[in-house]
């Protein structure tokens, strides 16, 4: 989902390699069962999650599972976080 300022997605490995170069910005947890995580838009973004669903992107794999790690805790480890 997209408004003008902001990407917002609950898929946990695309926020996993979007939040490796870019902040999250916010966390939805008004339904448990499912966390939305919020993005500031740029065309940086926008290519990267192009290149994400068209299998570009090269991540070093013990990056991402550190990245995933850090994501899951705020998703379970601090619900009131933010």
């Amino acid at each position: 989902m997209k408004n003008k300022t902001n990407y917002y997605s609950s898929d946990l490995s695309l926020v996993t390699t979007l939040s490796l170069d870019f902040p999250i910005i916010g966390i939805d947890r008004r339904n448990p069962s499912r966390i939305i995580f919020e993005f500031e838009s740029s065309r940086e973004l926008s290519a990267r999650i192009k290149e994400y669903w068209n299998a570009e992107l090269f991540i070093e794999p013990q990056r991402f599972f550190t990245q995933l790690k850090y994501i899951k805790a705020q998703v379970f480890g601090r619900p009131n976080a933010e």
